[in-house]
Parts: structure tokens; sequence; C-alpha cells
């Protein structure tokens, strides 16, 4: 007898071919199709998907939920879009492997308004341990990226300097060691210190363990290298590639709000490198609107040394002003603020910051300073990074795939935390038909799977596993706006992680069938 059985469904499997009739049976975690009458297949529960289509669960390759979804395991807003597995540890910026919890707790503290907080204190040191947090403990999968700044502060340290022969020998067993316990390649985020203070030798190095190990090199690139020509970052980035010999994965690659260049010139890059043979993809998110920490806005000088160093910098006045005067402008305008903690600030969640400014008679700059100084640095800042009329080119091209780059606290955080998968379905599928629905899944599902280098999920297929998403291709809409963020979607009626129902007619049953998933054992 099976444990489950949908019947009545379009089956979409996630290959981009045709839809097709069939039931879907799940036994423990794993799927089996039945095509023709299922009606003598005994089922301990039975789903009715009539109108429904009935496709793999979605892989969100770039997500920042790797320390919040500890302290909140039921993940509403990504498991009701439809995703059952996440890869965290992106941006370079990951949780482990440290040789204290001193330095774990204060690479946390540097990056609180990008990644939030776990419940505290963090009690892990090494990937495996970070791992085992996740089993049996939240609703979806996690999947497990090495960050080069957990690695470099245990190399290196905080400081901004090269790295020696010796140290980057010791960094290449970091990244050996972290891929045996389970991480799938190595990722940068090359705005963020102290993994931005890398040059390029170094990641080549880095990369070259990956490559060696099967995995893959997931980039934020250096945005400093845009004075040297507008896809100077994607380049280097290539670079890395063909000197490594590591499959380079571009994430967030869009063309900038301020449509300098042509959106040609980013997807040629990528069509070009892979014309030439290199294995490079790219993934990108379906809202217009940009997300970070607001410290990625400080210059460098200012962070090294770790948070305190920063925290420092605040608090003096020749540092605040020759930070001010180094501050790009469009940091400062067009930019709203999110995740105030103190009663006093929370009536500036949401707001711009020049409008936060006025209210507060200050300086914007100023105000700036001392909102990260009340918060302990635990701001995000959204704003409009992406050219929209050139987006749908990036969401349709072959060579992508659809992420979030999600970040899931404050009360107006970015939109596309609670509708970039849905509005793939709603509006780049349905309404503007920009890809037909068996692409736009296989970009949710199959690509971003086999990029991971996940063998048995991202597709319905015997054997696989039972990560499933059943939704109404009529209904299927997001109602997330930068006005009102924080709202569920709407169509996605079934989630099934694992072979459990987590999400029933748009609600969560409070299961927590999500586990780690590990390099090399999954």
């Amino acid at each position: 007898m099976l444990d489950l059985l949908i019947v009545n469904g379009l089956i979409i499997d996630g290959s981009a071919s045709p839809g097709f009739h069939a039931a879907v049976g799940v036994q423990g975690d794993e799927i089996s199709l039945h095509r023709g009458d299922v009606s003598s297949i005994e089922a301990a529960r039975t789903i009715d998907a009539a109108g429904l289509v009935v496709c793999p669960g979605f892989v969100d390759l770039h997500s920042h939920a790797g320390l919040t979804i500890l302290g909140e395991p039921h993940h509403d807003p990504k498991v009701r879009q439809g995703v059952t597995t996440e890869l965290v540890g992106i941006d370079g910026i990951s949780h482990a492997p440290f040789r204290t919890r001193d330095e774990l707790h204060r690479y946390i503290w540097l990056d609180s308004g990008l990644n939030g907080y776990p419940p505290m204190p963090a009690d892990w040191l090494s990937v495996a341990d970070l791992l085992g947090k996740y089993d049996g403990a939240v609703a979806i999968n996690v999947a497990y990226i090495l960050g080069n700044s957990p690695v470099r502060i245990w190399g290196v340290g905080w400081s901004d300097r090269p790295a020696t022969d010796a140290e980057i020998a010791d960094m290449r067993a970091v990244v050996r060691e972290g891929m045996e316990e389970g991480a799938w390649g190595i990722s940068t985020g090359l705005d963020y210190p102290p993994g931005a203070y890398a040059d390029t030798d170094e990641l080549v190095a880095l990369s070259e363990v990956a490559a060696s190990m099967g995995g893959f090199y997931h980039t934020h690139t250096r945005a400093s290298l845009r004075s040297r020509g507008l896809l100077a970052p994607w380049e280097e980035a290539l670079d890395i590639g063909r000197r490594s010999g590591v499959p380079v994965h571009l994430t967030h690659y869009r063309q900038s709000a301020q449509g300098v260049g042509s959106h040609l010139d980013y997807l040629g890059l990528v069509e070009d490198a892979r014309a030439e043979g290199m294995d490079v993809t790219f993934d990108c998110y379906t809202y217009p609107y940009s997300g970070t920490t607001v410290t990625i806005g400080l210059p460098f000088w200012a962070k090294d040394g770790g948070p305190e160093r920063l925290m420092a910098a605040l608090r003096d006045p020749d540092d605040r002003a020759r930070m001010a005067g180094e501050l790009a402008g469009d940091r400062l305008e067009n930019n709203w603020l999110t995740n105030f903690t103190q009663p006093q600030n929370r009536q500036y969640d949401g707001r711009l910051i020049t409008d936060i400014a006025e209210m507060r008679g200050q300086d914007a700059a100023d105000a700036l300073f001392d909102l990260l100084l009340e918060e302990n640095l635990g701001i995000s800042t959204v704003g409009l990074g992406t050219n929209p009329h050139t987006l749908p080119a990036f969401v349709s091209h072959p060579a992508g795939m659809i992420a979030s780059d999600a970040i899931l606290f404050g009360e107006y955080p970015n939109p596309r935390t609670y509708g970039c998968f849905p509005i793939v379905l709603a509006e780049f599928v349905r309404a503007e038909r920009h890809l037909r629905l068996p692409e736009a899944i296989r970009k949710m599902t199959s690509f971003p799977a086999q990029r991971l280098g996940l063998r048995d999920r991202g597709i319905l297929r015997d054997g696989f596993k039972a990560d499933i998403v059943a939704f109404d291709p009529h209904t299927v809409k997001t109602h997330a706006t930068r006005e009102h963020p924080k709202r569920y979607p709407v169509g996605i009626e079934y989630v099934i992680v694992n072979g459990e129902v987590v999400i029933e007619r748009g609600e969560n049953t409070g299961a927590l069938a999500g586990r780690s998933l590990r390099r090399g054992r999954d």
C-alpha cells in the first residue's frame, strides 16, 4: 500500500517536456508514476489534484535562510511558494567552519543585516555540526555551500592583506574538509569583507579544490572592478573558472537599474563562455528590487579587522567624515530600511533613508551611522537595483534559473522573499508569455538541482525523492508588493517534502520534514 496517491493532476515533470496525465504515488520519501487506470492502487491517503499542475518542488539556489530557519523552522515565506530545497552559504557568507565560537559569533554579528541571527548562542563549529541542525528540524531541505569568508578568517584572519602561500595551503585544506562533510562547492561575495579581501589568485587556488571534488563556484562578483569596464566583475569570475576548471554560477545576474550598456552584453558574455566550452550558468530573481545589508555601502577600510573595527569607525568623528565622503549617493537615496529591533526605531521600518534623516533632523549619512550603532549593525536595505524592462530576458534565457536571494526578516523585506517563484507562474508565464510553463518549471526544479548536483531531486521520476508541488495554473499569483511585502501567494495548494505534506490547501500543516542534503550522499 502506498502512503499517498495524487490523482487527476497534469504532471509537468521538471524536464521541460509537455505535461501528461498520470498519478503520482509516494512510498516513504520516494515517488512512483502510474499511468492509466489507478483504481486498483491502494493508498493510505489520496489527494485529488483535478485542475492542478503537479510538478517537482522548487529549488532555490540563493537563500539567506541558513540561520533564520533555525528560529522559524516552518519557513512559511518560502514553503508556501512551493520551495522544497534551498542553498545556503551563498555570497561567500556561510557560518562554518570556525576555530572558536567567539569567531563564529563575531561573524554572525558582522553580517546580521543580511543573514539575521539563529537562536543564540550558536553552538556549532564544523560544517557537519551545522548541517546536523537541519535534519528533521525544518520544513524544507537545506543544501550548503562553503563561503570563502569563513575560509579566509580561518586561514588569514579579518585583515585586508594578501594571503601567504602557507595560508593558501591551509585554506585549501579547509575547503577540502568542508566538502568532505557535505558542502556542494565554494561561494564568494566579493563586496562583503573579509572574503572580499581575497584576490583572484587566491580564489583560483580554492576553486581548484572545489573543482577536483565535483563542486562549483557560486559568485556574487566584485563590484569594485566596474571601474575597469561594465563586464569586468563577471569576467573575473569566468577567469577563475578557466584557470581552475571549476563550473561557474553567476548569482543574481541582471542588468542594473541605471541601464548602463545593454542587457545583451551581459547575456552575450555567458553565451560566449558556453560556446567556448565552459560550464557557466546564472540565476536571477523576479522583482526589480535589490536587497542586502546596509553596511555593504561602507568602505572596506572601516571593516578591516572585523565588526568591532566597524563599530569604532561609526563612533569616531574623523572616520565618520571620511565614510560620508566615500559613501555612494545611491546608497542614501531610493533605498528603504528594514529590520529595526529597538522600539524607538521601529517607526522607521520601510522608510527611505532620506525620509528617516528628515524625521530625525539629521544629515542622511549621520542618521544612517547612528542607526547602525543603535541597531548593532543589523539593518537591511532594499531598493530599485534592477532594470525591470530587461529582466524578462534574464528570466527566460536558457542558461538562467530562478533564485530568490531572500532575506527573511524585517517588517518591509524585499517582496521577492514572499513572491519570487509564484510571480514566474503568474506573470512571466500566464500573463506575459515570456516562457512556456514546462520550461519555467524546469528553471525552478531540475535545472537548479542539476547545477547543485542533486541526483534524485528536481524531476518527477520513479525512485526520485518525493518533493512535490501542486498548484492551480489559472489562479496562482503573488500578492507581495513593495508596499505590502509580507503576503503569501495564492493558488499553491499542496507542497510535499520528503513524502510529507507540509502545505495542504494553502496552509502549513506544521510538518518538519526537511533535512540537510550532503554532497556525496544526496
